[in-house]
This record gives C-alpha cells, structure tokens and sequence, in this order.
C-alpha cells in the first residue's frame, strides 16, 4: 500500500496566506518524517479554501525541502492553463526530483478563472479529452505537432524531455470522465465527498469501459479522505465540527460560476458532519479498521489523507505524526500484499 497526504493549504480563520503557506511546506517535511509515501497538493483560484494557485510551483520548493516523499498535484486544472506549459512544468519536476514529481489532472469546474485566464467555457465543457491528449503526448514523445480542435501548432522538439514520464492520474467525479481515464490507462483520483460504496462503483464502471488500447498492467488508483486523530470518536469528530466549518464555508463560498448559474448554498455543518461519517475520524484503531474496510470494498491500495482540518499548524502537525505512528502500520499490516 501507499499512503500520502493531501494538504489543501486553506486560510484558517485568523491566519494570513504565508501563515498557510509556511503550514503546508511543514506539513510535508513532517510526514516524510512520520514514513508517508507521499504529499498532494491543491490547486484553486481567488478563494481561502486554498490559497495555493500553483500545485507545480509549491511541488517544486517541497521537492526540494525532502529528499524521499513523492509530491504531486491533487489537481492541476487542465481548463484553466495550456496542457504544453503544464506538461514542461511536469517534465522539469521530475527531472530535477529524480522522478519523485506525480501530476494528478482534472477538469475543473465552471468557475471564475476560466474567465481571467481566456481559456473560456468552451475548455471546460467540451476541451477537456483534448487537453489530455495533448499533455500525455508531449510527455511521452520527442516531437509533437498538433492539430486539433482547441490547439493547433508546428512541429517542435520536446525539451526538457524526462525518459520516464512523471505518473499522471485524473481526478474523475463522472462516468464520463472514468470512461476517458480508462480508455488512456490512466488511474482515477477519487475525491473525499463520495463513500466506499460509490467508489467502487466508479471502479467497475472503469474496468467496464477498459479498451484495447489502454495500458497493460494494475491500475494504481487514488482514494482520497479526510482524517483525524484523537483519543476516542467522540473527541475528533467533536474537534472536526467545532473547527471546520468556520473555514470550510467562507471557502466553499469561493465557488463562483463563471456564467452565474445556478449553486446550491453550501452548508458546512452538514458538508463536516457527512465527511465525519463517510472516513477515518476517531481512535487510531477506529481510524485503522476505517481504512482497512475501505481496501477490502473498493480494492483500492493507495489512500491520501487530508490531515489539516483541524484549523492550525500545530493540530497537524500532530495529526501527521500520530497517523504515521499508530494508523498506518496497522493497515500496513492488516492489509495482505497483492499477489504477483
């Protein structure tokens, strides 16, 4: 198994944007330290639920603060930005890292940046398989031309060019999307909002929609989850639902389509108490038999934990060491290898 952490790099309540910076950048020093596999990290736009517009500029600076933990993007929006640009950006990474760069792709959703950036609607809705091509083309090639709907260019050589291209994975909160990371080879990266049940229902959808075309080998998908711990349930679910919303709401509330549409109101009480129920919020045995439930319904065996809720540096850092210590190498041990 494999096990990271997902850091979301959210203004807290009372703390300025180095403030969540500097927490995020310790955050990752100390799980490499407590034996995480590996850091992801967020990308948003003109909103406090993440102040980290870059996941390729904050992987680069915390690649170069460890020396063994993988560090990728949980995601790197493709709507919003040229998949080359992204691509040599990923290509540079990896090559400086000595390959511990990982880029997790998504769609992104219908919001403001669309519009500050140029990239418009149209790439949201309709661009997004396109964008993949592109991005995958020029990191497992030497030249690439393209002609295409959205993009269209002269032949160029690819330069920096990593032998081994850095992993990439698609985040994938529709059918649509599973069926075209399925049809690539490509894991899926599985958000937080939905439970076992529903991700292993995304699973046998992917596998259903498998191509001959589609790379041979496992299939190392992503499961996202919030986690917590404490000494009992009672007093990490209590310090989730006292912490939480006070951030989680003014964040959310950055969500603005960018065509006003219609948005269902967020109620972060609720959004906190569902997260609370659907993962490993307790005990460091509860959190455990959490996770381990968790491999045996959907399969998955790698599981990136968000560690920072709790609102403060100091909470996490203590959340990253007590998971490395008393969470993971019960799984780690009640999990059976994979057979070869």
């Amino acid at each position: 198994m494999r096990f990271g952490i997902f850091l979301l790099s959210a203004r807290f309540p009372g703390q300025d944007d180095a403030a969540a910076l500097a927490r995020t950048a310790a955050a990752a020093v100390a799980a490499e330290r407590a034996g995480f596999d590996d850091v992801w990290l967020a990308e948003h736009h003109f909103m406090p639920y993440g102040v980290v517009p870059s996941a390729t500029v904050l992987a680069g600076h915390l690649l170069g603060l460890t020396s063994r933990v993988h560090v990728g993007t949980a995601v790197s929006v493709l709507s919003s930005q040229h998949p080359v640009a992204l691509a040599e950006q990923a290509a540079l990474l990896s090559l400086v890292s000595g390959g511990r760069f990982r880029l997790g792709v998504g769609r992104g959703g219908p919001w403001r940046e669309l519009e500050v950036f140029g990239t418009g609607l149209p790439r949201y809705e309709h661009g997004f398989a396109e964008s993949l091509d592109l991005l995958l083309a020029w990191l497992r090639s030497e030249r690439v031309g393209w002609s295409g709907e959205r993009f269209r260019f002269r032949e160029v050589p690819v330069v920096p060019r990593a032998p081994v291209p850095p992993p990439v994975a698609v985040a994938c909160t529709s059918s649509a999307t599973e069926s075209l990371a399925a049809a690539r080879g490509l894991p899926m990266l599985l958000g937080m909002h939905v439970d076992d049940e529903e991700k292993a229902a995304a699973l046998a959808r992917y596998a259903a929609s498998r191509t001959e075309g589609a790379a041979d080998g496992r299939i190392g998908h992503i499961s996202t989850h919030l986690a917590q711990v404490a000494g009992t349930r009672e007093e990490a679910v209590a310090t989730l639902m006292r912490e939480m919303p006070p951030w989680l709401g003014p964040g959310l509330d950055g969500y603005v389509p960018v065509d006003d549409r219609p948005r269902r109101p967020n109620d972060p009480v609720a959004y906190t108490r569902r997260l609370c129920d659907l993962h490993p919020v307790g005990s460091p045995d509860y959190c455990a038999e959490r996770l381990v439930r968790t491999v045996g319904r959907t399969g998955v065996r790698h599981v990136i934990l968000l560690v920072e809720a709790a609102g403060s540096r100091t909470a996490t850092l203590e959340n990253i060491a007590r998971l490395g210590a008393e969470v993971v190498p019960k799984v780690r041990a009640a999990v059976p290898a994979e057979k070869t």
